[in-house]
């Protein structure tokens, strides 16, 4: 590359053209006008928007011209954490907004897959399908407040039954394919389905993978399963027979009756994402129809300024909230790009092809994939012709400044790069871009309006160009209704509210700049974020140590400098046991089949013992820090340890890597 890249280094700014053309100057305008409010600047707007919460959102209700069959009583009940009640007696429904977009001008979808060409999906045809499905689920007996469950990939049929799903009140929850068995089963379980959408086998790689036992095994599992239905899409032809209580999704009749949208309240569950946490099974974050259409809306259109013009393309699989995010983008009426495949087959240059292909002028994915693509010493902007793409989103992990450069170099010069952090706890984000704003390497340009985001350091104190606790002190519409499974709430209020009361700590460490901007420098506790997806140790922990010569184990997960992530696994082998190849690859196979490829370690390496606490708690975030630079005494009290004496090991081993 031609200069060393540094953080903080300029690489973009917005002409004055695309400021006035922008959505956020739009919104300006539109305060100004309807609600006296003048504002000049994006920060001016977010400050305001997370003083005046209650007015910000409800300005937006009014600015996206929300339908609801009943009036909200009052925006916010209470300013609280957790707990808040947002916009109590509001009736309306998600689906009905997207289908008040429905044009003959422009397609609602285009779908790529490995195995199959660009194809476009018209409204009409989406609404069609739509109709067609939730006749079928209400034929079944579904109905407002049922759990759906969807372990299919990320094709038509999985954005179709989501919006039939919804249109009824019942609750959606999805899983991709390439999960495990038991993976998925640690979800689904936990919310008890009646219906499962699920696929015969999907294409990754050039290679066909074969989910038809899969099937069998979760309704084994599933008990309160009632209805599944099979969308043939591996193979050509599917016996049905083989499964209980089973349709195949080409045999849902046509329906004759209009598409109708249950009235729910404004907090009626609209789906349950997962979140692995380090202890226990995986949370099951259940979020409200009225709150994700509210956040998804001021995102998608204030946030990465998506417009009429555009075609939004993320690319994720259904197990990751950027799928329900990227379906947000029909609540704007903006055609929305999936593809279902590898972003590396044939080669790297695939995703690449499919912008050309298909007028993509949006691009979003995953710092981990920018950076493959530039080991991989691809030059899309040379290769393809990318004149219609004007933005790119980066999340799922920190971009380093070198991939900044690389995007300017080898994609478009003039590229807005938005570089986003958030979470499936929120299904959004909380940082991300604004095209008022240049773009510094390695930075996220601003806090989004609506998330009061803080750094605090151990005392609560809030804290500017230091590093600090990545924290929001403001409610927000799309935070849990509650977990599943959780009813006096303790879960909820351990995963975020258990280290500062009434405030809500993400896990991440961040530091606001001066100037507003962002960097955030990974995890900082023990879930793993590897190239974007969140996983807990847990789930790890439940694989590896059912393995018969495993007694103990202790994985993390560690950011390097470039964007590189190191993720060692540490076995406790049962005496006489010796950690060969064979059992290094036998316990890789048992993660990669019972959870997913993701979860395989790059290491594995045999220890004596695993460090704990006095009550047996294991001492991931500990030995973490060490990997990170920490010096023993600052990254653990020894005297809360049952055995300090191994932490010389960890020293000594982060030392050496």
């Amino acid at each position: 590359m031609a200069t060393p890249i540094t953080e903080g280094m300029l690489l973009w700014e917005p002409s004055e053209h695309m400021k006035e053309q922008s959505n956020i100057r739009h919104y300006m305008q539109w305060l100004a006008r309807e609600k006296g409010l003048h504002f000049t600047t994006a920060d001016e707007v977010w400050a305001w928007s997370v003083d005046k919460i209650e007015d910000f959102w409800a300005s937006l209700w009014d600015y996206f011209q929300i339908k609801a069959s009943k009036p909200y009583e009052t925006v916010l009940v209470e300013r609280k954490m957790p707990g808040a009640q947002w916009f109590p007696g509001a009736e309306l429904n998600y689906t009905e907004h997207v289908f008040r977009n429905i044009t003959s001008s422009q397609p609602a979808a285009l779908f790529k897959s490995e195995a199959q060409p660009l194809t476009e999906i018209s409204w009409d045809e989406l609404h069609r399908q739509v109709r067609n499905v939730a006749a079928a689920l209400r034929g079944m007996g579904l109905k407002r407040g049922d759990r759906v469950v969807c372990y299919m990939p990320n094709i038509p049929q999985s954005l179709i039954a989501f919006l039939a799903t919804a249109s009824i009140g019942a609750i959606w929850s999805s899983c991709s394919p390439d999960f495990g068995t038991r993976s998925v089963v640690d979800r689904f379980q936990q919310i008890e389905p009646t219906v499962l959408f699920a696929v015969d086998g999907y294409q990754y790689g050039g290679k066909i993978i074969d989910r038809r036992a899969t099937i069998s095994e979760l309704q084994q599992a599933l008990p309160t399963l009632q209805k599944t239905i099979v969308v043939p899409y591996a193979f050509n032809e599917i016996d049905i027979t083989a499964y209980r209580d089973a349709i195949s999704w080409r045999d849902i009749p046509a329906s004759p009756a209009e598409l109708t949208y249950e009235q729910v309240p404004f907090d009626h569950p609209l789906w349950v994402l997962y979140s692995s946490g380090t202890t226990g099974l995986p949370k099951a974050i259940v979020q409200s129809q009225g709150g994700i259409l509210l956040e998804h809306l001021k995102n998608l259109h204030i946030g990465m300024d998506l417009k009429q013009e555009d075609r939004f393309f993320w690319f994720t699989t259904t197990g990751w909230m950027m799928w329900n995010l990227l379906i947000g983008g029909l609540l704007l009426g903006i055609p929305i790009l999936l593809y279902d495949g590898s972003p590396g087959y044939p080669d790297m240059n695939a995703l690449w092809q499919f912008a050309e292909q298909s007028g993509m002028t949006f691009f979003g994915t995953s710092a981990g994939y920018i950076l493959s693509c530039m080991k991989a010493e691809i030059t899309p902007g040379q290769t393809f012709n990318l004149s219609k793409l004007r933005g790119l989103g980066s999340t799922g992990s920190p971009l380093p400044p070198e991939g900044f450069q690389w995007i300017y170099e080898q994609i478009k010069p003039d590229i807005w790069l938005a570089s986003v952090s958030g979470g499936t706890d929120v299904c959004s984000a909380f940082l991300g871009g604004s095209v008022l704003l240049p773009v510094y390497a390695g930075e996220l340009q601003c806090r989004l309006p609506g998330a009061k985001v803080e750094a605090f350091d151990d005392h609560s104190t809030s804290l500017t160009n230091e590093v600090g606790e990545l924290v929001i002190t403001e409610p927000m519409p799309s935070m849990p209704l509650f977990f599943w499974n959780d009813p006096q709430g303790q879960r909820y209020r351990e995963s975020y509210f258990e280290m500062y009361p009434g405030i809500w700590r993400h896990g991440d460490w961040i530091k606001i700049t001066s100037r507003g901007s962002a960097i955030i420098y990974g995890r900082s506790d023990s879930t793993i974020n590897r190239k974007g997806i969140r996983m807990g140790s847990s789930e790890i922990y439940r694989v590896v140590e059912d393995t018969p010569e495993v007694l103990d184990s202790l994985i993390i997960g560690v950011e390097r400098p470039g964007g590189a992530y190191y993720m060692p696994l540490f076995v406790v082998l049962k005496p006489g046991v010796e950690l060969d190849d064979a059992l290094k690859a036998s316990i890789r196979a048992r993660i990669r089949a019972n959870l997913s490829p993701h979860h395989v370690p790059d290491e594995i390496i045999a220890i004596p013992e695993v460090p704990r606490t006095l009550n047996g708690k294991k001492l991931e975030v500990p030995v973490k820090k060490l990997f990170m630079g920490i010096p023993l005494e600052k990254a653990i009290s020894i005297d809360s340890m049952s055995n300090p004496h191994v932490m010389q090991y960890f020293i000594e081993f982060a030392r050496s890597h």
